[in-house]
């Protein structure tokens, strides 16, 4: 008995909890449809593999689409919780960044005013760093409004949200640019058996984990998200520590932009990213972090951008339309959000200890 308090004592205070509770949920909704329609019970587990004409063998399966499809998300969430803890504010411009950074990278492939093309301009690489290095710099952008000019989060951002695509538009000199090219759609496919965007996603969460657990930096986030104030007093740079998170952030998008439009094989400037923000922000709350900045948690962040996917492929497959879904997917969230939220835990917690002090009485 008591090596099994101790166990659920684990299990509750484990910070991941809530955000793969939540998934599970989402999981078990799939299974509960699958056998109210005769439909095999595991039927949103099952695997298997597909020979393409394109792609050759490849994973195939509702868990493989969701981990490709969510990929964008993810890695946009990865620079979305930095962001979070170091300034307690949201960066709302990373779907429209994400578009800037993929005309700007087509441009490049294309050449300027080439509305398609098979051959590319410039070498690959250099479109794709191009592309990669265009988020940079708005991340340096957003991160100097914020930390050295001390605007609010949301107000700062706001200016890149309204402005990059029409940047992205003015730089495809108002086309959507067509890249046919086998080596740029390697980012969107497949690499060997297994979806391109989630191994890059997995890329991108490994070596920023890697930098925060290796270094110093997790840790001087999170102090400057706590307490900016007692940080710079510890001899800490908080202005410079923010800046560093809104470049990281510009930085996955831009990963996540090349990522977007090597899917599509094209730079569509009004659609790529559209509503990725939202995703992104959305995906760091699922994930148990505080949007009121301090201590954070990658592993959940990513999590919940792949549960946030998952409650879109659920709705398509319980047959709810496209322009539906955005209404049952809020609900939805509000319901997970508002169960991981304080109040609420702290509902449970004294509900606990009062039962606890009456079998003691």
């Amino acid at each position: 008995m008591k090596n099994g308090k101790l166990s659920w004592k684990k299990i509750k205070s484990w910070n991941l909890l809530l955000p793969v509770v939540a998934l599970l949920l989402v999981m078990a909704v799939n299974i509960i449809y699958d056998i109210a329609n005769g439909n095999n019970p595991l039927a949103f587990f099952t695997i298997t593999l597909q020979q393409t004409t394109g792609n050759g063998t490849i994973l195939y399966g509702r868990i493989i689409d969701i981990l490709n499809r969510g990929s964008e998300a993810a890695i946009l969430a990865i620079g979305m919780t930095l962001v979070v803890s170091s300034s307690a504010g949201t960066d709302i411009s990373v779907g429209s960044v994400m578009s800037l950074c993929a005309s700007f990278c087509c441009m490049l492939l294309a050449g300027y005013g080439v509305s398609s093309t098979s051959t590319l301009a410039v070498p690959l690489a250099v479109g794709v760093l191009g592309g990669i290095l265009m988020g940079v710099v708005c991340g340096m952008f957003n991160g100097t409004l914020v930390a050295y000019f001390k605007i609010q989060p949301m107000v700062a951002t706001l200016i890149l949200f309204s402005a990059a695509r029409a940047i992205g538009l003015l730089l495809c000199n108002d086309l959507i640019v067509y890249v046919r090219n086998g080596s740029y759609a390697f980012f969107g496919g497949f690499i060997g058996l297994l979806p391109t965007p989630l191994v890059i996603t997995a890329i991108c969460a490994v070596i920023i984990t890697l930098l925060l657990k290796k270094t110093a930096l997790g840790m001087f986030i999170q102090s400057v998200g706590i307490n900016p104030k007692a940080s710079r007093i510890a001899g800490l740079n908080s202005k410079r520590i923010i800046f560093l998170t809104y470049v990281l952030c510009g930085l996955f998008a831009g990963i996540a932009g090349i990522v977007a439009s090597s899917r599509i094989t094209s730079a569509d400037s009004n659609n790529i990213g559209l509503y990725l923000e939202m995703d992104a922000i959305l995906a760091v709350a699922l994930g148990g972090n505080s949007l009121g900045g301090g201590k954070f948690s990658l592993a959940g962040s990513i999590i919940g951008a792949y549960t946030i996917q998952a409650i879109t492929t659920t709705l398509y497959a319980l047959g709810v339309s496209a322009a539906q879904a955005p209404v049952f997917k809020a609900v939805i969230v509000v319901i997970i959000v508002a169960i991981q939220s304080e109040p609420v835990r702290n509902y449970f917690k004294k509900a606990s200890l009062a039962k606890k002090a009456k079998e003691v009485a």
